[in-house]
């Protein structure tokens, strides 16, 4: 088989709008061949330096596990109270300070566009790990991996996004991703959740899009559901938190509706959106999604750090 070329060698990942499926198709074939054959020392020169504004578990910790997989070495920018921002230190001094040390810089911030000026002045990558409301490509590219291979395809499922989906970065990254193929997605929220205009109208031009208040009144006919908590640090105003929380809910009632072989994602954390008793039934794929997350991000930093993988 003729080797591709690696799209992804020392390259910023920002967005994922700035990748077209053959970028995604080589991500995910590089996965299924270093998932039984990971290169335990691939990284051994390298080190990737941790910059989280914002809190992170499985995000943070894949990173940090991917990266020891490889035989690289991590450090961190640690909490931003034990840091030299208390003294007034700027955000791009930050950067460029971290720039010196590490070989990639893995960030997340509250604020929308940081990433994308990180990449601007730093010499290194920059791999955008959350950048406010507005994208957490990462995990965009983690969940369609994992809905390839609990469905086999992507292309004519039907493919429902319920909750939060005004504040929730997950689904702007998931939905750019997903308009690299052709599925059938269902937009399901409250309506003070719904999907900021600007960019549902962009979206509306790349994918088949349709818009519901009741996940129940098209549960029998989805394929996938992926499942946002509410985002209650992105809201403005309290008070519209208060009026929204607890407004949508996973249970064995909606459940018994669903096909046998439908697919329940969630990219975590989760409140109360779908209780633990779901986690037994066999629908729930949350956890091979967090399994996934470790895999997508060692491949990345594989393929970022070495021009020709021998995968």
């Amino acid at each position: 088989m003729k080797r591709l070329k690696n799209p992804f060698y020392n390259r910023d990942i920002v967005s994922i709008k700035d990748f077209q499926r053959p970028d995604l198709d080589y991500l995910f074939q590089v996965a299924d061949n270093i998932k039984t054959s990971l290169p335990n020392d691939s990284l051994s020169t390298k080190s990737i330096g941790l910059m989280f504004f914002e809190p992170s578990t499985r995000t943070r910790l894949s990173f940090e596990s991917a990266m020891n997989s490889l035989g690289g070495k991590s450090i961190s920018f640690g909490n931003p109270s034990d840091s030299s921002t208390q003294k007034g230190e700027n955000l791009s001094d930050s950067l460029l300070t971290m720039d010196q040390y590490v070989d990639a810089i893995i960030l997340r911030h509250a604020s929308e566009g940081v990433s994308r000026y990180a990449s601007e002045i730093c010499t290194n990558p920059i791999i955008n790990a959350g950048s406010g409301s507005e994208e957490h490509p990462t995990q965009a590219m983690l969940d369609v991996y994992t809905i390839l291979n609990e469905c086999g395809k992507v292309d004519d499922l039907n493919i429902a996004i319920f909750g939060d989906l005004k504040y929730g970065r997950t689904v702007y990254s998931l939905l750019y991703a997903l308009s690299n193929y052709k599925p059938n997605i269902h937009l399901v929220s409250p309506k003070p959740l719904q999907l900021r205009p600007d960019p549902l109208i962009e979206l509306k031009s790349k994918l088949n899009i349709s818009v519901h208040e009741n996940l129940q009144d098209i549960i029998s006919d989805l394929d996938v559901i992926y499942t946002t908590r509410i985002q209650k640090e992105r809201f403005p105003d309290l008070q519209e938190y208060e009026r929204v929380k607890g407004s949508y809910k996973i249970d064995n009632n909606l459940l018994a509706k669903a096909k046998e072989n439908l697919v329940l994602l969630h990219p975590m954390p989760r409140s109360d959106e779908i209780p633990s008793e779901i986690d037994n039934t066999v629908y729930a794929k949350y956890f091979n999604q967090v399994s996934s997350g470790k895999l997508i991000r060692s491949t990345l930093l594989h393929l970022i750090f070495t021009e020709n993988s021998s995968f």
